[in-house]
Order: C-alpha cells, then sequence, then structure tokens
C-alpha cells in the first residue's frame, strides 16, 4: 500500500504543484514527472523532511525505467543522508552509484572513471564533515584512484585528482590535530598547482580555502580569519565558507559575528551538494532550526 501510495504521489505532486501557478500560465517545459519529483525531494529534504524526501527517492530508485535513472536516485538518496552524517550509508549508497558508472567504461570511458572518482569524493566529504576522518582518507584516495583510471585522451589531468588529494588530506590531518602533516599537504597542494598553472585557472579558488582550512582547526585563527576573508567574492558568499568563518569568530569569542555568519548560510544553504548540506545541518542545530 506505502509503495503504491508513493507511486502515486510521484506522478501526482508535480502536476499538483504547477497547477498552483494559476490559470493561464503558460508551460515552460514539457512534463517530466521524474524529475520534478526529484527536485521537490531535493527541497523538502533541505526542509528538514528527511523521511518524506526519502521514500520519494527510494520510490525513484524502485521505480527507475533504466540503470542511469535509478543511480541519479541513489545519489540523492545518498546526500540526503549527509544531513545525519551516516558516512556507512552514504558510502554503501555512493559504491552503488560507482558500480553503475563502472558499466559505462567501454561507451565512455573519460566521463566514466571521472564521475566514478567523483562519486567516491563526494562519499569522502560527507564523512570529514562529520569527523569520519579514515573512512574520508579511504575514499579520498579511493577517488582519486579511480579518476586516474582515466585513459587518453584525458579530459582531467592527473595533476587535478594530486591537488584534491592533497588539499583533502591537509585536511583531514589538520582536523585530527597533526599540524605538521597538515602544512606539509598544503605545501604540497601549492606545488601542483603551481606545476600546472592550465589546470590551476578553475582551482586556484580553494587554496586560500584550505590555508584557512588547516589554520582554523590547528587553532592559528588569526591566519584563518585573514584566509577565508581573501577568498574570492563567490568563494565568501558560499555557505560553507560562511560556517568555517563563524566558527573561526565563534573560537575568538566573537558570537554576535558568528551567529550572523551561521544566519547567512542557513539561509543559503539550499543546495545539495555535501558542503551546502553540512552547512544547513551545521547552522540548523547552531540556530535551533529546522
Amino acid at each position: 500500500m506505502r509503495a503504491r501510495f508513493i507511486a502515486l504521489l510521484l506522478c501526482t505532486l508535480p502536476l499538483a504543484l504547477a497547477a498552483q501557478g494559476g490559470q493561464g500560465t503558460p508551460p515552460q517545459r514539457a512534463p517530466n514527472p521524474r524529475a520534478d519529483s526529484l527536485r521537490i525531494a531535493q527541497r523538502i529534504d533541505a526542509e528538514g523532511k528527511h523521511a518524506e524526501a526519502r521514500a520519494i527517492f527510494e520510490a525513484l530508485i524502485a521505480n527507475a525505467p533504466n540503470a542511469a535513472e535509478k543511480a541519479v536516485a541513489q545519489r540523492r538518496l545518498a546526500m540526503s543522508f549527509g544531513y545525519d552524517g551516516a558516512c556507512a550509508k552514504v558510502i554503501l549508497l555512493e559504491e552503488q552509484v560507482i558500480a553503475y558508472w563502472a558499466t559505462r567504461r567501454a561507451e565512455e570511458p573519460q566521463n566514466a572513471h571521472y564521475q566514478e572518482g567523483e562519486m567516491a569524493n563526494e562519499a569522502a566529504r560527507v564523512c570529514i564533515d562529520h569527523g569520519f576522518l579514515d573512512e574520508a582518507e579511504r575514499y579520498y584516495r579511493r577517488g582519486t584512484a579511480l579518476g586516474n583510471m582515466e585513459p587518453a585522451p584525458r579530459t582531467h589531468p592527473k595533476s587535478l585528482w594530486d591537488f584534491r588529494l592533497a588539499h583533502a588530506l591537509a585536511r583531514i590531518e589538520a582536523r585530527r590535530g597533526n599540524a605538521a602533516a597538515a602544512k606539509g599537504h598544503v605545501a604540497e597542494a601549492r606545488r601542483i598547482l603551481d606545476g600546472d598553472p592550465e589546470m590551476a585557472k578553475a582551482q586556484e579558488q580553494y587554496y586560500p580555502y584550505l590555508e584557512g582550512y588547516v589554520a582554523l582547526f590547528t587553532n592559528d585563527l588569526a591566519t584563518a580569519e585573514a584566509r577565508f576573508t581573501a577568498t574570492s567574492q563567490q568563494m565568501r558568499n558560499d555557505p560553507f565558507q560562511l560556517v568555517l568563518l563563524g566558527m573561526t569568530y565563534e573560537k575568538m569569542g566573537q558570537q554576535a559575528k558568528a551567529t550572523e555568519l551561521f544566519e547567512r548560510a542557513y539561509t543559503a544553504s539550499t543546495g545539495s551538494n555535501p558542503p551546502n548540506i553540512y552547512s544547513r545541518y551545521f547552522t540548523a542545530k547552531k540556530l535551533g532550526r529546522p
């Protein structure tokens, strides 16, 4: 009975919401009940209605017309469990998505290997934010290995994956309290960026954030504040960046500034990637919100 209800919901919920637009509203696109249901589930997930959202994701998985659509829903369900910090559950679901992309290696070898690496890193990101550091390290290393299996002609260079791994290991060691090891990985990240200026065009913006992150978790608060406030405008408006700067001010004893940043991060964290999900989770608890 529950499965039939959810299946009916998937078909009727998007249409019901569209009808709220009023008579005479011209259609903007062809109806796509699965895509609409996915968007609705992601929205209510961000609102804290996790059980309702997961019921929709699970129905989308059970009723997927093909393996690709199933993998999309599995990934979204994985991210939903990110709100709980359920590292093991996220890994389990992301492994199912990785398994799908492994079946695509022959047809789209470059993209398949890149996606496999991305999914492993996505799981790792949830784990590190919630303090599962060993699991995070294991999956960042797995993501790097999978990404670097991409055959020629490569669409993503080895230097990109090496930079991401050095970036991740620096954050992990900082959270473990190993300042010297963390700074060593920061230096390695800098070396990799300098060695590939083309790759660095897109990745350079993540370096000040890395310096700030390591400084925050090794209690160099003046450096953390300086580096977080030196990032690009886009990064300064990023929910996770706002959370980190708020953490910095909180440790400095500047609670009013911290709370203001947590408020901004809560409002901005409507996305469904790991940094947005953690930002929503963290600030909701700080502010007593859903």
